[in-house]
């Protein structure tokens, strides 16, 4: 089994959606095995990891999915 493990001294980038008020956001590391991803309000408790095709395969479905409208 891979280790998606995150190694000390990655590199986070703020989502783009964010603001430049410092205001909270979404952050994310890429690293060979994962991808992290984790709320900048808790950064040490919110970390959230996939392997890159998995995190891919839900990047795919969020673009292409359609909220069923009451």
């Amino acid at each position: 089994m891979e280790s998606t493990a995150i190694p000390a001294g990655i590199q986070w980038r703020k989502s783009s959606y964010s603001s430049d008020q410092g205001g909270d956001c979404v952050e994310v590391a890429v690293t060979p095995l994962c991808i992290a991803v984790r709320d900048s309000k808790i950064p040490t408790e919110s970390i959230v990891t996939a392997r890159p095709a998995t995190f891919a395969a839900f990047l795919n479905w969020a673009a292409t999915a359609r909220p069923e409208l009451p």
